[in-house]
């Protein structure tokens, strides 16, 4: 047997993938004692109370042990179903069906297996979530990178000329991962409007919709008139509750998607975990607002990254960002992102994430994440970047 025959050897799609660029980031963190780490976007806090209240409540049932349906339990779905309606926009039935997932990356595998054929095309705009094209490829379909414009905005012309006979969706992601900016409303209606045309859908990924800063707002298109057969939006109680751990997301599918994803769920998951879903019908009780009171923190650690980084404009800029936890700074130097963040982690003990995993292969770019960090970690890792990068770059 020779190596291209071994059992032990990757399928083709799997190596056409990048390998995970968070993990990599992580090993090297754990090998390079007190670094600091702008790179994983988690939050700092915690679960609200209620959500160990309902899971405590929930422990003396003996639902709790057994398989539950498919799509979720009822108190949570009941709960998100009012949550979309009053903060998206957005009424479920009948035209569209709500299903809980193990985090929303597993939304966007099951809307990829559900939509999609081998070969067929999914429009990425660059930068993307290095997760979605991860998904895409495991699909056995081909991502479609598609420029923004320079300050990381859509284009429409650039995703109206990306679309072929192939073409099953366009992606969008807003607030922005890895960019921080939010797109505005009337875009992600023009985009709406593009996928309903062209007969495409139109995933609408919203992680991160209540991190928003300053004069930003942010818009569920799943919310327009019209729009429920065609869109497809992705959240998370991830970012918003503190539930990285939990895992626990949830889609807004159309209904004529239903049978499809139940399929698919039921394959890979059965059902989603019961002791996460308590505690999430917990959390919704306090809701958004358990999120936005801690956003003033957020705020003072973006302030502290972002002055501190305006001291070494001539080594990179930053474009402006409203939202999500990061900003995405462009580096003034003929160096690959990844030997970068690699150098700043073992030389500099400051860890971020390279552009590169985003799909911005040609120049360097660095996401720098401030959610997990404190005022003191925020101020001593912002040092840390602007002292290596003068370091390394000058």
């Amino acid at each position: 047997m020779n190596a291209a025959t071994a059992p032990h050897r990757q399928t083709a799609r799997i190596r056409a993938i990048r390998p995970p660029i968070v993990a990599v980031i992580e090993r090297l963190i754990a090998s390079t004692p007190e670094t600091i780490s702008l790179g994983q976007g988690m939050v700092r806090f915690s679960p609200p109370a209620a959500a160990a209240d309902a899971l405590a409540e929930a422990a003396a049932d003996p639902e709790l042990h057994r398989y539950g349906a498919v799509e979720g339990l009822p108190p949570l779905l009941d709960g998100l179903r009012q949550k979309l309606e009053r903060d998206n926009g957005i009424q479920v039935h009948p035209a569209s069906r709500v299903i809980v997932t193990a985090g929303s990356n597993m939304a966007f595998v099951n809307a990829m297996l559900a939509i999609a054929d081998p070969g067929d095309e999914i429009i990425l705009p660059v930068p993307f979530y290095f997760n979605h094209e991860m998904a895409v490829i495991m699909a056995g379909c081909r991502p479609v990178a598609v420029a923004t414009d320079e300050h990381y905005q859509l284009d429409l012309d650039r995703l109206r000329d990306a679309i072929t006979p192939q073409t099953r969706a366009i992606v969008t992601v807003s607030p922005n991962n890895p960019a921080g900016v939010v797109y505005p409303e009337a875009t992600l209606r023009e985009v709406n409007a593009l996928c309903h045309d062209e007969g495409v859908f139109h995933i609408s990924d919203e992680a991160y919709e209540y991190f928003v800063f300053d004069d930003a707002r942010h818009f569920s298109p799943g919310g327009l008139d019209g729009a429920a057969a065609h869109t497809i939006s992705l959240y998370s109680f991830s970012k918003a509750f503190g539930f990285a751990g939990w895992r626990v997301g949830y889609m807004v599918i159309p209904s004529a998607l239903a049978g499809a994803v139940d399929k698919i769920q039921d394959t890979i998951l059965v059902c989603p975990p019961a002791a996460s879903q308590y505690a999430a019908a917990g959390a919704l009780t306090v809701g958004a607002a358990y999120c936005r009171a801690h956003l003033p923190e957020l705020v003072t650690v973006r302030a502290t990254l972002r002055d501190t980084l305006a001291e070494v404009s001539d080594l990179c800029d930053v474009p402006e960002a409203n939202g999500a936890m990061y900003y995405l700074a462009r580096i003034h130097a003929p160096i690959g992102s990844l030997d970068l963040a690699t150098r700043l982690i073992r030389e500099h003990r400051v860890a971020v994430i390279p552009g590169s995993a985003f799909g911005l292969d040609d120049r360097c770019t660095l996401r720098l994440s401030y959610g997990a960090v404190d005022a003191n970690e925020a101020a001593e890792g912002a040092a840390r970047l602007a002292r290596g990068l003068r370091a390394i770059l000058s």
